[in-house]
Parts: structure tokens; sequence; C-alpha cells
């Protein structure tokens, strides 16, 4: 049954791929917004750099050059809203790349803000470039309901040696929508689609960059490693990167089934007003962004709790043409792409989020902690997870809340990364790690080394570097060199050995605290093996 299933997949792909090719077409229009003029030089400005679609000029500092806004699709607007992207248009002349695009469709402080004209992307290099450098392809988190490309300044990764490529993403609604009305086998992953055809724009171009069009490392975080979970079993992206970095999104969490995601663009077309299933495409598509950005986009990722991640509104689909398989499967089975991988994530990945759940004025109490429990998993578990984990043994019951759920990593967390580890491990060289510098308190709640905790020693937001301490600066020095090491040799370093099973390599600022840490008995990943 499960090789006859993953035949009419692979059928299925092979006609989405000829299709696809067919119907896009070459993409030739004469593009005209942001065009200067003919190029005053070549080679010699370097400035200047011609892409597949024409030429581009962009920013040079003494020590970098970046080229914002690059179009590597056309505009998913109109009758291209739900539908794989469409190539990019060429133009003549000179376009202006100092200025990122717009991001994507995302809800802002005062409402739904963004534009569907979004599918930029942006790469950043060292002002000298010699020989070809490794190329990082970064892929923003924020729950797939969040983020742009442009938001993430790269230059000290650029600093050790490697080309960074950042991009914006379709999200929500408008990248994950599945429904049976809408045709496009991309439907439900389209901003799946979008990450390939970056990809594939990353493959023509980043040469004429200095980088190296064989050298690419697909970089993720949250929402943007769970993507990079989905690319890793996706038949598309096969052969479209080299190495994987995940980060806090572990591969053995399950995406979203087929069935679960019709159901779930069944009730938005339903809320929307399109039910008649003859007209409910034409309908979506008339809908304004307003309709379509909506603040329970948040419900289980900022908001409240869910017990698994495809339990949240938007998630890429498994089951489906592009994506047959759930990545931990496609591992097992072999048929995911066996390239080197980083995987792993904070030590204490939910606390955050318990502590913005239930903030001062309305704690975890005592007795409201075996209730959430029982919510989450049900009466016979629940009984059986307050037992491993009581109160009695923690600082308060949010921490204790904090602790399971971390370790059990249903949203993301420990134990869950084990399986995925385990899996890619027997195909190509793989390098776990749980990152363990402390961040602090949030309102007097301990944050330990939580969700995000890591990403400020990788990339800087907004044109202010972070004021680092001279521990945290050379720590900062000693992550960006283990991920763009690897980014050039498929190996962090010689200091961090391979993954062994149940093993990890602890991460933090005190080297006396950088080192093995056994994940399964830390996480207590034996006992949620045998949590249903």
């Amino acid at each position: 049954m499960l090789a006859s299933r993953l035949a009419h997949h692979l059928i299925t792909l092979s006609t989405v791929v000829l299709a696809v090719t067919l119907t896009h077409g070459s993409g030739n229009a004469q593009a005209t917004a942001g065009v200067l003029g003919p190029p005053a030089a070549t080679s010699a400005s370097p400035g200047l750099v011609r892409t597949a679609q024409g030429w581009v000029e962009g920013t040079v500092t003494d020590k970098h050059r970046s080229f914002l806004g690059m179009p590597y699709a056309a505009p998913p607007v109109g009758p291209l809203r739900w539908r794989a992207p469409r190539p990019a248009a060429s133009w003549e002349g000179v376009r202006d790349a100092t200025r990122p695009g717009a991001q994507c469709p995302q809800l802002g402080r005062t409402g739904p803000e963004g534009s569907e004209d979004c599918l930029y992307v942006n790469v950043t290099t060292p002002r000298q470039v010699a020989g070809k450098l490794p190329v990082l392809v970064w892929v923003y988190g924020g729950g797939l309901i969040y983020g742009s490309g442009a938001i993430y300044d790269p230059k000290r990764m650029v600093d050790d040696g490697a080309i960074v490529v950042t991009f914006n993403y379709r999200l929500g609604a408008l990248g994950f929508l599945r429904h049976p009305a809408l045709h496009d086998p991309y439907a439900g992953n389209f901003g799946l689609a979008d990450q390939q055809a970056a990809l594939r724009w990353v493959r023509k171009n980043i040469a004429a960059f200095g980088g190296d069009d064989r050298n690419v490392t697909l970089w993720g975080q949250s929402g943007g490693g769970y993507s990079v979970c989905a690319q890793l079993a996706a038949p598309a992206g096969s052969g479209l990167f080299d190495k994987a970095i995940v980060q806090s999104a572990p591969c053995g969490n399950r995406l979203m089934t087929e069935p679960t995601a019709n159901r779930r663009g069944l009730d938005l077309a339903a809320d929307l007003g399109c039910t008649d299933q003859a007209t409910a495409e034409q309908c979506l598509r008339g809908k304004p962004i307003s309709d379509l950005v909506r603040p329970s986009d948040r419900e289980g990722l900022f908001e409240g709790l869910r017990r698994h991640r495809a339990d949240v509104w938007w998630f890429p689909v498994a089951g489906t043409p592009v994506l047959p398989l759930q990545p931990l499967t496609a591992m097992r089975l072999g048929m995911a792409a066996d390239v080197p991988l980083i995987h792993g994530g904070t030590k204490d990945e939910l606390r955050r989020q318990i502590a913005y759940t239930y903030p001062p004025a309305g704690p975890v109490t005592e007795a409201e902690y075996p209730n959430i429990v029982t919510q989450l998993f049900g009466a016979k578990e629940a009984k059986r997870i307050l037992a491993v984990y009581p109160t009695s043994g923690y600082a308060s019951p949010g921490l204790a809340l904090a602790t399971l759920l971390s370790d059990y990593g249903g949203l993301t967390g420990s134990c869950s990364q084990l399986p995925a580890l385990d899996a890619a491990a027997r195909r190509a060289p793989v390098y776990a790690y749980e990152y363990a510098q402390p961040s602090g308190e949030e309102t007097g709640f301990p944050l330990g080394a939580s969700h995000g905790d890591d990403l400020k020693y990788f990339l800087d937001r907004g044109p202010t570097p972070p004021s680092f301490t001279p521990e945290e600066q050379t720590f900062a020095e000693r992550l960006i060199r283990y991920w763009t090491r690897f980014a050039r040799t498929g190996s962090p370093g010689p200091e961090w050995p391979e993954y062994r099973r149940g093993s990890s390599t602890a991460l933090s600022i005190a080297i006396a605290q950088t080192g093995p840490v056994h994940l399964a008995s830390t996480h207590r990943c034996g006992f949620w093996q045998t949590v249903s």
C-alpha cells in the first residue's frame, strides 16, 4: 500500500513539474519599476551586477555590498494569487537595488500591512570577494504569519567569509491555504513554492555576486526551520541546496495533513461567504487582504497553547503532490535530501510563550496547572505527566508547565528532535546542538534559554548592532564561525562531533558548559516516548 501511494505521488509530481514548466514560460516581459537606465560601467563597478533578469545596482561600503529588493518571481497578485510563482520579468537598464521590496501581507499593530507584490530577494556580500564564497539562504521565522527577509542584517555573518541571501515568501492564508476549489498543485504550500523559486534564483544568479552556486546552505529558524524540514522532504526541493540548518523546529514533528488543511480552508471560505464550490476560487481571489490576514492566525502561536505545531492555523501540508510524505517518514525511508545537517534548538523553548500566555496578572496557579495539562493531553496521560512533573519539583507551576512542554516538543522543543536526528544521521553527517545560554527574566519569570534567544548572536535586527559584552561578542563570533564553517565545509569544526544517538552539543558562553549533553536523559525523552 505504501509503495503504491508513493508511486502515485511521484507520478503526480512529475506531471506537476512538467505542467509548471510548460505553463510558467520564461518571463521575458520588461519591468520598469526602479529601473535607472543603461549601465554606466560593468564589472569595474562593484555595485553593479548582472542577473539573469538584468543589471542591478546595490549599495557599496568599505566592508560590504548589499543588493536589496530584487524580484525572484512575478508578483502573485490578481489571477496569480494562490498559484505557484511565475518567473520574474526581465528589464532594460539598471534596476535600483538599494531598498528592500515590500513585506508580504501580515498583521501589524494597527491591522494588516504589506503587499502581495512581495517576492523579493536580498544579497549581502563582502566588499572584496576572493574566490567563490559559501552561500547561506536564510528563511525567517515568525510562525509562518509574520516576518520578512530584509529586517535581518547579516553583515556579521558575511564578515566571516560567506554570502547571505534573505528573501520574502507568502505567509498565512496567502502562503498556506488549501481548499478543494484551488487546483494549483502547490495548494497548501505556496510559501514552500516561493522558497523553491528563491533557491532556483540563487542557483542561477549567485555566482554573479561572488557566491558558489554549488555550495548553498538552506538555513531557517522556527517557522523558517519547519520550512527547511519540509524542503528536505519535498521532491521539488531536491538539488536546490547542498546543506541545511534547522533551528528550533524539530523535523520529527508532523506537518499538517491534507484532510485537516482542506477542512480549515473550507472553514475560512465559509467565514468569508465563499460557500459555493463552483465559484469559491473566484470568490476567495476577490477578497481583500483585510479578510485574509486575521487576528485568529495568532492562536496557539503567540496567544494560548496548542499541543502540536500542526494544530495551529497555517502550516505546510503533507500528503500532497509536492510534499507526499511527512519529513520524518521521508527521512526514515531514505526519500529526504541526504545533505549535511545542523539541527537543534534552545534548552527552554517554551518558557517565553508561557510567560506571554500567563502573565503576572494571571499566572499559572497550583489549581490551574493540572487543568491545563489535562486540556492538552487528556485525563489519562495528564495523570502520568503530573507525576513526572510535579509542581513540588519547580519554583512555580508555570515553570513546571514550561519545562514539560519544552521537553515534549510538540510545538518546539527537545524530544521531538531525536527521531529526525536518528533518521537523518543514517545517510549524511548530522550535528545536533542545544543552545543553553540563559537570557534573564520576563516579568519575574525565568526565561532560561528560550525560543529565539539565539538569533541575536547571528543576525542583527535594524541598523544598529546589539550592544554585546566582551563575553557575548566572543560567543557570537564562535556561533557564527560554526555556521559559516559548516556552510563552507559541511562540518562546524573538530570540537563539535557528529551526532550520536540521544546526544547533542551544548552551546553557551562559558566554555566549560559547552560540550556534550545527553538530550534523551536530560529531557526525559524515554518517558515522552510512552505518551500517546
